[in-house]
């Protein structure tokens, strides 16, 4: 069997080991050999090997022949706006997402901006298998451009919301941008759109030394406690590339990206008059089906992965896509998770109740007409209860002995395997295990309206991974 390079989002892992010189040479002559030709743009994030994979990458792409325009420090979603918007060729973005500081890996980006399709991906891992780029010559040397188009996305980004209504707002918030590449972006969209901006870790860090690369509930207290603490109307932390982010409102509770997700969508389509359905992935909070119902729009679920969610956009012709993780799509922008796009329309959002210029619309749906805090209009959802861990496991066959054991344990509602297991104990409690696409672990996710229920359920099956596995582990 053929061993797969990419995994959920990419090429991923960790650099001078899964990521040596030769591997990186290699699956660059792949990925140019694919596009066969360019111009394509490489951008990459802030990690201590980004630069150096950069330049061998486009070192590699110029021995090709292949003309090369380099962005340096980006976030992943303006790259990708921008082999769009400039109708590249393609692009290759330099980063390892939420990752640990020591990995890193390629992520390319096809002309339409935004990733490379599974099927896509198998070519060019079989390309790199068969070692496709040795039988072709190589007769030119291409170009190498420098590349800054950050004020065409961010010009770009602002067309998307109500200016006028957000700078009446006076809107405070706290960015979080945990040492990544997003404090390049983020901070100045929201000082246009007139909002008062506080920056919390803003400088590049390579080792994502004030709270690691992935925006956590356990390494979150810092932002929680500033919005809390000072009056601010909402806080938000983004991920090591800047495509996803998470929020909190004004009490310093902090809401995971389904639900945040799920309001958005409410939001484009109520208000913004937006008509689209809406795709997410299968572990996605049971909120979005209640919304989806409220508007009558349908809710397409797809496996876990930005990937799976830009072509399932793509595919229905739905504009708006979110994942529980942060990532939310916005498809008049692009069909990609952008943290950017997704802080705007939040402070729209927050703007737009804050200017009591909805009440006839609340009051149609049954809300509060005083809903004017960031708190009181997550309570549009309704309550349920979410549970979100993971365990070490890096042997395969344990992986496949938790899914088995886990799916065949004890007498249950229903259970779906598009994406791992997802085990249905009633029509609205659940338990998920998944393997991790980018890092050797499997993923835990459960959700119900029943506390005591998701908690009871959810010891069960820890518990009885540990007798059969045989480990002790902590979640």
């Amino acid at each position: 069997m053929v061993k797969r390079l990419f995994g959920t989002n990419g090429i991923r892992g960790i650099f001078g080991q899964d990521l040596s010189i030769e591997f990186i040479i290699d699956i660059a002559y792949s990925i140019g050999y694919y596009f066969e030709k360019g111009p394509i743009v490489v951008g990459s994030d802030g990690r201590s090997s980004s630069s150096s994979i950069s330049k061998i990458v486009c070192a590699v792409l110029n021995s090709m022949g292949i003309d090369v325009y380099q962005m340096g420090l980006t976030p992943t979603p303006c790259l990708q706006f921008t082999v769009k918007n400039l109708k590249m060729s393609g692009g290759i973005m330099i980063t390892a997402s939420h990752n640990p500081k020591e990995y890193n890996g390629l992520k390319p980006v096809s002309h339409l901006g935004f990733e490379l399709s599974r099927d896509e991906e198998i070519k060019i891992e079989s390309i790199y298998h068969q070692r496709s780029f040795l039988n072709k010559k190589y007769t030119s040397i291409g170009n190498l451009y420098d590349l800054n188009p950050f004020d065409q996305y961010i010009d770009k980004v602002l067309t998307f919301v109500d200016r006028e209504i957000i700078e009446k707002s006076k809107i405070r918030i706290v960015m979080d941008c945990g040492n990544g590449v997003q404090s390049i972006i983020a901070p100045l969209i929201a000082r246009k759109l007139g909002c008062e901006v506080l920056v919390m870790n803003g400088h590049i860090d390579p080792n994502f030394s004030a709270r690691g690369s992935e925006p956590k509930m356990d390494n979150l207290f810092g932002l929680t406690k500033m919005v809390s603490d000072n009056g601010y109307d909402l806080g938000v932390a983004f991920d090591g590339d800047g495509d996803r982010s998470i929020f909190c409102d004004e009490k310093g509770a902090i809401h995971w990206g389904d639900k945040t997700g799920s309001l958005l969508a409410y939001h484009i389509i109520k208000n913004k008059k937006l008509d689209t359905e809406i795709v997410c992935p299968i572990n996605s909070s049971l909120v979005i089906s209640r919304v989806g119902d409220l508007l009558d729009k349908r809710v397409h679920f797809t496996k876990v992965g930005s990937i799976e969610v830009t072509y399932g956009m793509k595919n229905t012709n739905s504009l708006i896509g979110f994942e529980e993780n942060g990532g939310f799509f916005y498809g008049p922008l692009n069909l990609v998770r952008d943290g950017a796009i997704t802080t705007a329309l939040m402070i729209e959002m927050l703007s737009y109740y804050k200017q009591d210029i909805l009440t006839g619309q609340i009051d149609d749906v049954g809300l509060p007409a005083e809903t004017q805090t960031l708190s009181g209009i997550y309570s549009i959802l309704g309550k349920t209860f979410q549970y979100k861990s993971s365990i070490n496991l890096s042997s395969k066959d344990d992986i496949q002995r938790v899914l088995e054991t886990c799916s065949e344990h004890g007498s249950v509602y229903k259970v779906e395997k598009m994406d791992g297991v997802k085990i249905w104990f009633d029509s609205e409690s659940w338990i998920m295990f998944r393997p991790s696409g980018t890092e050797p672990l499997i993923r835990i996710y459960s959700e119900s309206n029943d506390e005591s229920l998701m908690n009871s359920k959810v010891r069960e099956y820890l518990n009885l991974i540990k007798r059969t596995l045989n480990i002790e582990f902590n979640t």
